[in-house]
């Protein structure tokens, strides 16, 4: 059969593997995997609130128990899906790779909707900064960053819109990723500013009425493995490719899907960054 000559499972490792590393959100989503296979179309998401500084106790005193509470958010599954369709004769005379270049184009796309609903989570968080009287600059970014009343100050990644770019490249306290192209860990990185990564990306909000940007800014680190990070992908189906023969068109079809829901899973851990445009 002439479909066998595009081998169904090194296709899924292949196009699995390069959706992973597309993905702008894989250094600070978690991916959790513990809902593969069961059935349901939405989840529901806990979101703990802070229990509040520990307090200093006499020998012999009893300390007031905090209530742990949580509120809980439903998210629906998502399926994302794309399909190329190869014909006999690019696979027989055409130039380049036609399969390679389905399997990279495939898993861009996909990779691109999630990062797309990842970032339209992140615009739900509560904690916002009103920088709106000035554009981007390192000011705004470090007084934005404040709001994280961290004692500890941990890595970070801030998303901004390719008009931002050269705002920030201007500013004297930006350092750009040539500088330390060994520490470069996000796609899409261009450099750092107030020790933070600076990501750009098309996807960002820009409010055309109001003339503004929104700007989320991340906490990356996780400093303990039961501490929830700023956003959760969980996985429903794992990347699922279907090669199919057209066998009366001399074609066939490449399709690739997966199954997941993307939530806001630590609040705490996201400062949305608002600036003129």
């Amino acid at each position: 059969m002439f479909n066998n000559e595009i081998n169904e499972q090194v296709l899924s490792d292949l196009i699995s593997s390069k959706i992973q590393s597309r993905m702008v959100v894989a250094p600070f989503a978690r991916i959790d995997e513990t809902l593969l296979g069961t059935p349901g179309d939405s989840i529901k998401v806990p979101q703990y609130t802070y229990i509040g500084d520990a307090t200093a106790v006499a020998e012999g005193d009893e300390v007031s128990p905090s209530d742990l509470q949580a509120s809980t958010t439903t998210v629906t599954v998502s399926k994302a899906l794309k399909a190329v369709e190869i014909t006999d004769e690019a696979l027989i005379t055409g130039y380049g790779n036609p399969v390679g270049e389905a399997a990279a184009q495939i898993s861009k796309s996909i990779a691109a909707k999630l990062d797309s609903d990842a970032l339209n989570v992140l615009l739900t968080a509560t904690v916002k900064f009103d920088g709106t009287d000035n554009k981007i600059d390192y000011a705004g970014i470090v007084s934005a960053l404040g709001m994280f009343n961290e004692e500890v100050n941990t890595e970070k990644v801030m998303f901004i819109h390719p008009e931002q770019m050269t705002d920030l490249r201007k500013d004297a306290d930006f350092i750009s990723a040539d500088k330390y192209m060994g520490n470069v860990m996000l796609t899409g990185e261009i450099g750092m500013i107030a020790n933070t990564r600076i990501v750009v990306s098309n996807k960002v909000k820009k409010d055309e009425e109001n003339g503004t940007f929104t700007n989320p800014i991340v906490q990356l680190q996780v400093l303990d493995e039961a501490e929830a990070p700023a956003v959760t992908v969980y996985l429903k189906r794992d990347t699922n490719v279907e090669v199919t023969r057209q066998a009366l068109k001399r074609a066939t079809d490449i399709s690739v899907d997966k199954f997941y829901a993307v939530a806001l899973s630590n609040d705490s851990k996201v400062v949305l960054a608002q600036f003129k445009a």
